[in-house]
């Protein structure tokens, strides 16, 4: 039953943690695996020990909803042209010094937390604004793992999928659980060295690429790959080569790569911004070592944000930003997309025509 707003607490009682000898208890959803003391909270800032149990404190609480294009997530294969209700809370369990969202995943104000909603109260707004599915976003939802894992339980009950944006920094037993909710994901792939890894973002590679072999070969969850690209820091074709090829190899040619520009932000204000030729460069790169979708982002460049068929170069789905300029799909009985000009199935999720939902964004209030 859907509990009225009023009554929507904002702790909620977490899973994945077990008590230590020490008399600390362990927050087991993240490989940060912190580990505290009563009243301490975990690195992400949302979980914290209370009254002897890890409590969700963001629970029912988000820093707000907006109806995106899908593609800004950026999904390119899932649902193309439809909008997507966003949300996402406060906090996050990685350090990134380059985070673009940091006003949100670097929060340390819950009161910053004005919209409120039950989980039902999401599926219904999904389906008022006409939104095929849900996204997990803005900071990462393996920190908020119950109350996503209760709205997409509400989401497919009412129809609509559910998205994840995520750096795939979560443990096997809590990550069984989350990825099982999901319809989609698309996970940052920040870099190919661990020197990365642990001197920005204060993580793990390796923990990273255990959850996308996981999610390719265990699951039926459809998820793109988003790798922020830095002037100087990840950006050397060596190490390009080195990620697409392991991708290819170990996730297979469709799962498509997303190559988007930085900015400068947060800490890392003494970088510039990412050139277009650098994008163009690792996109080729992709598109050389076997994948078959490779895009360029966050910079106007239709070829790079478009989809061609990998059997006959035709373009399939034209992208002018998010706007869908081009369709030449056609479809079987089961909704699967297939190029117009040679039949080749085009790997994602499709069930119909495009969307037209273009570049709008759309914010919702909850009253």
């Amino acid at each position: 039953m859907d509990a009225p707003l009023e009554d929507l607490g904002s702790t909620f009682p977490g899973r994945y943690w077990h008590g230590l000898e020490d008399g600390r208890i362990q927050c087991d959803v993240c490989p940060r695996f912190c580990k505290l003391q009563e009243g301490q909270r975990g690195l992400c800032f949302v979980r914290a020990r209370q009254n002897n149990q890890i409590v969700l404190t963001t629970y029912g609480r988000s820093s707000g909803f907006c109806v995106d294009p899908i593609e800004k997530k950026p999904l390119n294969h899932f649902l193309p042209g439809t909008p997507v209700l966003s949300f996402g809370t406060a906090g996050c369990n990685l350090t990134c010094k380059f985070c673009q969202n940091h006003d949100i995943s670097k929060s340390r104000e819950l009161d910053k937390l004005q919209a409120r909603a039950t989980p039902e109260m999401i599926a219904r707004a999904a389906l008022k604004t006409g939104s095929r599915s849900v996204a997990f976003t803005y900071n990462d939802p393996v920190i908020f793992l119950e109350y996503a894992v209760d709205v997409a339980k509400a989401c497919h009950e009412a129809g609509v999928k559910t998205v994840a944006v995520t750096a795939g920094y979560i443990t096997d037993k809590a990550g069984e659980e989350f990825f099982s909710h999901m319809d989609a994901a698309n996970v940052d792939l920040k870099a190919f060295t661990e020197d990365f890894y642990n001197r920005l973002c204060s993580s793990e590679l390796a923990r990273v690429l255990e959850t996308l072999k996981y999610l390719k070969h265990e699951t039926s969850v459809w998820f793109e790959l988003t790798t922020l690209v830095i002037p100087g820091e990840n950006d050397s074709p060596s190490e390009i080569e080195e990620m697409t090829g392991w991708v290819a190899e170990n996730l297979g040619p469709d799962v498509p790569m997303h190559f988007t520009a930085f900015h400068p932000d947060w800490k890392m204000m003494d970088k510039g911004d990412t050139p277009k030729e650098t994008l163009i460069r690792c996109r080729d790169i992709a598109l050389k070592n076997g994948i078959r979708y490779a895009y360029t982002g966050n910079v106007h460049h239709y070829e790079g944000a478009s989809t061609y068929c990998h059997n006959c170069g035709d373009i399939v789905i034209g992208r002018d930003w998010y706007e869908l300029s081009t369709w030449n799909l056609s479809f079987d009985g089961n909704y699967s997309g297939n190029c117009k000009s040679c039949g080749t199935p085009l790997a994602g999720v499709f069930d119909g025509p495009a969307g037209d939902w273009g570049r709008k964004r759309m914010p919702i209030r909850f009253e």
